[in-house]
């Protein structure tokens, strides 16, 4: 529970926090931590001193913090936490607060934690912040303070340097003071919308503008809570297949009108592919909101800018309402697998809008392989010499081009070529079950390939330990095509230092085809179908073994050509040998 104050004038606010805290793990705890992100905002902080020194520092905040005045600076303080009435004591070490408990908690242990906290919102530099470029009054990530993570692996209590996060579950029941100008957008429900009005109620509420207003908002079975506002919000909301209500609040300009009036209709329709897709949506609303830096992830809502084109705006969206699954229902710990929160956002976004394209309901042409653009910015990334292993934690990455590339693309990347390992039937059933099992339960890289492993009765470890935690190279051609009696023999080399499964289809002189997959020895089996049609399995390939000869059951002059995974979903470095026509021996 939270109650919040926020002067408008001074952008300081006060907060009181009551916290009903359950130790579910197995462990005695004597202490616990939360995150202060707003201390980050001050010259001389880590995140500070980290964007200076990265060879290619987010150009949003480069040397910003570093310049900040004492009224634009941000911090939060807590002033005292009891722990069922008994004085806690407390350490703040910048963006961390370590909280030495009064009485251990055992397992099961449930401890009412009461704080009261102070706090001044920055000038916008990252996530959040006040006056963003758009001028959006308040942009409210990561304001208070937020008890960390828990879990196998203990306290996650990493020092906030701009990268990503992880969240406790818990039920979010907040009020929000402010000036009665102001109007406010969410995570959660608001409780008092006739009290409220501005397009919440259809009632008509006149509010005295120099008093303040109090918006309560409540929210169940999330792990953060984000709140946004600003005196000329437009608010307009839509009802989606299945009840939700989309909520839309954004400055009405010349530059961005056509985009958020496009907006609603466009969601509606993506609605119902993604829940098909990826699961049910659990929740009775989502918020999009303009403000932050770019977009950014909430639970029920999104930060986005949006001063942009109808294509952007919609392509931006997209993207966010994705991580409602990935981010906030799944919820794996972002710091140590961003490539399973951005890069499966990033592969969902790529999916539905292609499948919008599709159906017209966006600007844009329908391509049947819109992966193209991410397998090519991971081969540059491979070119580049910054790649760094999937398993780096997302604060240490040498370079943000490392980081982003890796999360984002190489992540994406990750989901495609396990549809090329598995068949797309199979990858579709076991992306649902995936989300259906693991969902409010932070899945790591492991509990994903079980799930695959499980619905394709293969084995899949060894894509994981390859992909994921190494940085090899995946690289196939085809040497040549000879004839031997009344067959052809293919031979491809593994001229790489990844092995894979490769799919070969040949095209004969008659116009039909026939699709061959060599599965590795260490799958254990081989997919069956894929993309509608069936597959011949052929003899594994031993990973240790530096080539193969596949067997063509046709004479070589029947054979127009050969060629290594027509669907480009094999992240395959090098594709100009990955084709041959008997003529070009």
């Amino acid at each position: 529970r939270m109650e919040v104050h926020l002067d408008t004038e001074s952008h300081q606010f006060e907060g009181k926090q009551t916290l009903f805290y359950t130790n579910h793990s197995p462990d005695t705890l004597r202490k616990v931590f939360y995150h202060l992100y707003f201390n980050a905002f001050q010259p001389g902080s880590m995140m500070d001193i980290r964007s200076q020194n990265l060879p290619d520092p987010d150009s949003r905040v480069g040397g910003k913090i570093s310049a900040l005045e004492a009224e634009e600076m941000g911090y939060l303080k807590v002033n005292k936490l009891l722990q069922d009435g008994q004085e806690t004591s407390i350490i703040h070490d910048e963006t961390i607060l370590e909280v030495r408990l009064a009485t251990p908690m055992v397992p099961g242990d449930v401890a009412t934690l009461e704080m009261t906290f102070t706090g001044q919102v920055p000038v916008q530099i990252r996530r959040s912040g006040r006056d963003n470029a758009e001028g959006i009054a308040y942009s409210m990530g990561q304001w208070y303070p937020k008890m960390c993570a828990y879990d196998e692996q203990g306290w996650h209590a990493n020092p906030y340097v701009a990268r990503e996060f992880y969240g406790v579950w818990g039920n979010y029941d907040v009020k929000i003071s402010l000036n009665a100008k102001y109007i406010v957008a969410a995570t959660g429900t608001l409780q008092n919308p006739d009290d409220i009005g501005f397009g919440y109620s259809d009632r008509e509420v006149f509010h005295k503008p120099k008093n303040d207003l109090t918006w309560h908002f409540k929210a169940r079975n999330v792990h953060d809570f984000m709140w946004a506002a600003d005196p000329d919000y437009k608010h307009e909301s839509v009802e989606v297949a299945g009840g939700t209500r989309l909520h839309f609040f954004y400055q009405p300009s010349k530059r961005n009108q056509d985009a958020w009036a496009a907006l609603p209709t466009v969601m509606s329709k993506a609605w119902p592919m993604i829940e098909d897709s990826y699961g049910d949506y659990p929740y009775d609303s989502y918020s999009f909101i303009q403000g932050g830096d770019a977009g950014m992830e909430y639970p029920m809502a999104t930060l986005i800018t949006g001063e942009r084109s109808v294509g952007s705006l919609i392509g931006v969206a997209i993207h966010e309402v994705m991580h409602a699954w990935f981010h906030t229902l799944l919820a794996n710990n972002e710091s140590l697998y961003s490539w399973m929160d951005e890069g499966f956002s990033t592969f969902a976004t790529s999916t539905i809008m292609n499948q919008l394209r599709k159906d017209k309901s966006i600007p844009g042409e329908y391509t049947p392989s819109p992966f193209v653009d991410l397998y090519n910015g991971y081969r540059n990334l491979i070119k580049s010499g910054r790649e760094e292993p999937l398993s780096t934690h997302a604060d240490h990455f040498m370079t943000n081009y490392g980081y982003g590339v890796a999360s984002y693309t190489k992540g994406a990347v990750f989901l495609k070529q396990l549809e090329y390992i598995v068949g797309n039937e199979t990858f579709n059933k076991s992306m649902l079950n995936y989300y259906y099992k693991w969902r409010f339960r932070h899945p790591n890289p492991n509990d994903l390939i079980r799930i695959f492993e499980k619905e394709s009765d293969l084995e899949l470890d060894w894509y994981r330990e390859y992909f994921v935690n190494s940085i090899k190279v995946i690289e196939y051609g085809i040497d040549a095509i000879r004839a031997e009696n009344q067959t052809s023999i293919v031979t491809i080399s593994k001229l790489g230092t990844m092995p894979m499964p490769i799919d070969v289809e040949v095209s004969y002189k008659d116009g039909s085809t026939s699709m061959h997959t060599i599965p590795l020895k260490i799958m254990r089996g081989a997919k069956q179908s894929d993309l509608g049609r069936d597959v011949q399995v052929e003899p594994d390939w031993p990973w240790t073994n530096p080539s193969y000869e596949l067997v063509i059951k046709k004479s070589i002059d029947k054979i127009e050509s050969v060629r290594i995974d027509p669907s480009l979903r094999l992240a395959d470095f090098d594709l100009s040998n990955n084709m041959v026509e008997p003529d070009d021996n």
